[in-house]
């Protein structure tokens, strides 16, 4: 008897190979995955604004990289004695804003400096689940421990996240033509959505 379900998976021969610049950006499963490429001495740079969970979030990301933006001390926000970024994960948050600016600026430049030559962009999404900002409606990626009277949560439809990632990607191959991109799903599952939020909100993505 057979209790699983073999699935045949044609090969891609080639397409993840070294000397190839990749740049893997999105949830915990693009670090998980960055951090073996990086042991195999892969050419890559992973998530330049640390952990991002959610379509919108990333694909902002994104065009900030494209735009060639770098963060200024005006976006950043301070709250439990600590520096933040509402753009960010919370491993650039410190002290001081000099000290969060600069690590901030510091992964910038390295993924600003990669994605010129970029041949392989890993995007992978976490959730379908996004927080706003109520005051001006603004998405943000983490939420800092914020109190929650802060933000609204709401869950992208298929259709949003087709749009805004058919915007990013033609923003996208307008300035690095040769850049493949490879969407993946992360498998970790986010139960404190509840186990029916979480199977609606990967079953979206």
């Amino acid at each position: 008897m057979k209790w699983c379900t073999p699935i045949s998976i044609p090969s891609q021969k080639g397409y993840l190979q070294h000397g190839i610049a990749m740049i893997l950006m999105g949830s915990c499963f693009a670090d998980n995955i960055g951090s073996y490429l990086m042991r195999g001495k892969f050419d890559i740079v992973t998530n330049p604004f640390g952990t991002l969970y959610n379509p919108a979030s990333i694909a902002g990301a994104l065009k900030r990289l494209i735009e060639h933006r770098k963060y200024s001390l005006e976006e950043l926000r301070c709250g439990n004695n600590l520096w933040y970024s509402y753009h960010h994960h919370g491993k650039f948050s410190q002290a001081t804003s000099e000290e969060t600016l600069s690590g901030i600026n510091r992964a910038y430049s390295e993924a600003i400096e990669m994605l010129p030559r970029c041949q392989r962009l890993i995007i992978t999404f976490g959730t379908a689940y996004l927080y706003k900002l109520r005051e001006n409606n603004e998405v943000v990626a983490n939420c800092h421990k914020q109190p929650a009277a802060l933000f609204e949560r709401t869950k992208m439809s298929v259709e949003e996240v087709v749009a805004c990632w058919d915007e990013t990607l033609q923003l996208l191959w307008q300035h690095t033509p040769q850049c493949e991109v490879l969407f993946t799903v992360s498998p970790i599952r986010h139960l404190s959505d509840g186990a029916h939020e979480n199977q609606l909100s990967k079953s979206t993505l």
